[in-house]
């Protein structure tokens, strides 16, 4: 079976310490090798609602992008998160897989996610994990996006964060 590389941004604005702890711990119980950006808090982005915890992992996996969604999905519903039509809300956990490889696709999922390009709180994270790996459709490095990036558009900052 072939590893695929993955990047999946991990974001959380109830209980955030407690989900924080807990995706990493699902995150390792499905994918080899993880590893962790820093954790960053941010504002909400598209509503009022408490700041958030995010941070960036990468792993590995042998899984087809249809089953890390769904591994993806299944770890939030797991950890209480309710699905619901409303895209801008608060949330136990949100995993959202960033990349897959070099994928370039529109189905089952838009891959590289459009948030990579528009969002500090998954940007910053990215830049600092992965600074030289390149985005599949700007052939840009990640820490060059990131130097490259508006930081006036949205507030994010690092935190402390203890995983025990």
């Amino acid at each position: 079976m072939s590893q695929h590389t993955i990047l999946i941004s991990v974001g959380s604005n109830i209980e955030r310490e407690h989900y924080t702890r807990q995706s990493i711990i699902a995150l390792k119980k499905h994918f080899q090798d993880v590893s962790l950006s820093s954790v960053y808090e941010s504002e909400a982005v598209g509503f009022n609602g408490s700041p958030f915890y995010n941070l960036v992992a990468k792993a590995n996996t042998s899984l087809s992008i249809e089953h890390v969604c769904e591994t993806l999905k299944n770890i939030e519903r797991d950890n209480g998160r309710v699905h619901t039509d409303k895209k801008f809300c608060a949330r136990t956990l949100d995993l959202d897989l960033l990349t897959y490889d070099d994928t370039v696709t529109r189905s089952p999922v838009v891959l590289p996610r459009e948030e990579i390009c528009h969002n500090a709180f998954v940007l910053w994270p990215l830049a600092e994990l992965v600074p030289n790996s390149i985005h599949p459709e700007t052939q840009q490095t990640y820490a060059h996006m990131w130097a490259s990036f508006d930081k006036q558009k949205q507030r994010l900052w690092p935190v402390d964060f203890t995983w025990s």
